[in-house]
């Protein structure tokens, strides 16, 4: 009996582990996720598919700066190596380079954060977005893989 109690206990709590695991992961999905929204409507902005819009422009720049400065913790230990449903997922990098990825979530944030002062006009969106776009896309280049 006290051995499929503690047989019991054991599988619950190895449960609790792997469902804690995706949830972070699922965490970590939804918080790309925004900053892909938030990118794609300035992009959409600076290409003139949409039309200037200050208010967007400013939700947009605080959830990639909200997002980017906790990109670390979006990351534990806890889901290296889990392949999470979807297009993309993380490369051992973030794990292995952990300096060089911590690097470039705080190069982002403050690429953001610098744009959030410069950006008054369509002008200043379109000579300011290229950086936070670069900024991204290094960081996806060294820290993304594609699910084949």
């Amino acid at each position: 009996m006290l051995r499929t109690v503690v047989v019991v206990g054991t599988l619950l709590l190895g449960v609790g582990v792997v469902a804690a695991q995706q949830d972070q992961v699922d965490k970590t999905q939804l918080a790309m996720k925004s900053n892909l929204k938030s990118a794609l409507t300035l992009l959409d902005i600076v290409k003139g598919t949409k039309p200037y819009d200050q208010a967007a422009v400013n939700a947009a720049l605080i959830e990639l700066e909200d997002v980017g400065k906790r990109f670390p913790v979006l990351f534990p230990d806890s889901i290296k190596g889990l392949k999470p449903k979807g297009d993309y997922y993380a490369s051992e990098k973030v794990w292995t380079d952990r300096k060089g990825f911590e690097g470039h979530a705080a190069s982002f944030a403050k690429a953001v954060g610098e744009a959030k002062g410069k950006i008054k006009d369509l002008d200043t969106l379109k000579a300011t977005f290229p950086v936070i776009n670069d900024e991204c896309k290094g960081c996806h280049e060294t820290y993304r893989i594609k699910n084949s």
